[in-house]
């Protein structure tokens, strides 16, 4: 290996394993923080613009979420896999083990957007068939979901890139390239949605075709940064051929963590069907608590991403005081984050719904003590999300996977139907709070058994 690669490669050790961990943890995660706030901001003015054509049109992306959470949910989950196994190569100083990572993760991202691609084109419109009998619902989620599906290629790839870049802390970069695709997105959507400037008005399918177009110009930076700006890693799949043993260590990780995130899109057409029970206006508030909510959820998800390969890093280097004062930091920060989420929630609910989704008076009745009981979960929430997150750094995603079980399915599910059956749809919402109780037990047994077997027993290696 030529020597000015050693020495980048030192340089960068020397960040994950030696600068102080306050600054290194803002340094990795503040640029993710920002980007994924601008993400949670083009989310939020998508359905703000589609609101503005009808409930309809607002149910109908509402509906969509859970595949979008899948298709999310697999990138993002392979994108742990490869951050987690690539810095942990890094930390043990096996560069070779970290290019066939990053080789073999973008394989895996290429594969998986053609999936994908023949799924939603061939079963959009059934998704939203066995959901809804409203031709005006079903037509207009058609329309949107096989755009982002068949379209996929710009989510899965802008993520891989994202992960390799975060992996050897170049997070500055991911703040360029989602931000950037974010504020394209923003800028074609009323353009799009209601044909402006001479464009045809393509209502809901504009909104999608928006969301396609800054993704695609996302991955083009990203892969112009990986290519010019991370020397640590070399990525290039010329010759290519996929090495079976590293994609297993990819999902050895990341398949948890993969079926944790999918967990979620269960969750999300379970509770669809279940408040569809009621009105298609209750499904539209839970769609527009999702989009809400990320504006409090995206950051501390940005801080995982800089948390993630940090710990990571300082597993392989076996440096216990490090992953200690990294995993408290970022609890505390994620806790002051959701702690101002659930003040901002409980006192601006009506305002919220209102200025921002054009709210009926029936969806005010719904959505404000909707959003005031969820929310209560809020600071739980934070807990529980970065401890996840800790266990998929140290190797142990089916942790994280059984806690989301246990939240999603066996908790948030069952009860939110008994309760709808009971005593009717406000009562509905009370099934988060409970999950997220149930989260937070579990959460810090396994923690703690993860200390004592993981982290408690490192000494230095070097």
């Amino acid at each position: 290996m030529s020597e000015p690669k050693t020495k980048e490669v030192s340089i960068q050790e020397n960040k994950m394993g030696i600068m102080p961990v306050p600054r290194l943890l803002i340094t990795m995660s503040l640029p993710m923080m920002i980007s994924m706030l601008v993400q949670a901001l083009y989310n939020i003015v998508d359905s703000m613009f589609v609101a503005k054509l009808s409930e309809e049109a607002l149910t109908a992306v509402s509906l969509a979420f859970p595949i979008q959470t899948l298709m999310i949910a697999i990138a993002s989950g392979t994108g742990v896999g490869i951050n987690a196994l690539l810095s942990r190569n890094l930390g043990e100083r096996n560069y070779e083990g970290a290019n066939t990572a990053a080789r073999n993760g973008l394989f895996l991202g290429i594969i998986s957007c053609l999936v994908f691609a023949v799924i939603g084109g061939l079963g959009s419109r059934l998704f939203f068939a066995m959901q809804t009998d409203n031709p005006v619902i079903v037509d207009y989620g058609a329309r949107y979901l096989t755009i982002i599906t068949v379209c996929s290629a710009g989510i899965f790839l802008q993520i891989t890139f994202e992960r390799l870049m975060q992996s050897t802390g170049k997070t500055l970069y991911n703040m360029i390239t989602q931000g950037t695709g974010a504020i394209i997105n923003i800028i074609l959507d009323p353009i799009l949605i209601f044909g402006l400037f001479g464009f045809p008005r393509l209502e809901v399918a504009g909104a999608a075709i928006a969301t396609i177009i800054g993704q695609v110009v996302a991955v083009l930076m990203s892969l112009y940064f990986t290519i010019t700006k991370n020397k640590e890693i070399n990525c290039s799949l010329r010759g290519f051929r996929p090495h079976p043993r590293t994609i297993a260590l990819i999902y050895e990780v990341g398949v948890p963590s993969i079926i944790m995130q999918a967990i979620g899109s269960v969750m999300t057409f379970g509770m669809n069907k279940i408040l569809l029970m009621f009105s298609s206006t209750a499904a539209a508030v839970f769609g527009v608590y999702f989009k809400l909510q990320s504006f409090i959820f995206m950051p501390i998800f940005g801080l995982n991403n800089g948390m993630i390969p940090i710990i990571a890093f300082n597993y392989g280097a076996r440096n216990k005081k490090r992953i200690i004062q990294t995993i408290k930091l970022s609890i505390l920060i994620s806790v002051s984050i959701m702690a101002i989420g659930l003040i901002i929630f409980q006192v601006f609910p009506g305002i919220l719904l209102k200025n921002l989704f054009d709210a009926s008076n029936h969806m005010l009745s719904i959505g404000v003590p909707a959003l005031r009981i969820i929310s209560l979960s809020f600071l739980f929430a934070g807990y529980c999300i970065i401890v996840g997150s800790v266990f998929q750094a140290m190797g142990n995603a089916v942790y994280s996977l059984v806690i989301s079980a246990a939240r999603q399915l066996f908790v948030i599910l069952p009860v939110a139907y008994v309760f709808a059956k009971l005593f009717g749809l406000s009562s509905v919402w009370w099934s988060i709070p409970i999950a997220e109780i149930v989260s937070v037990t579990l959460s810090t047994i396994l923690l703690r058994r993860i200390y004592l077997l993981k982290i408690k027993p490192l000494e230095p290696k070097f």
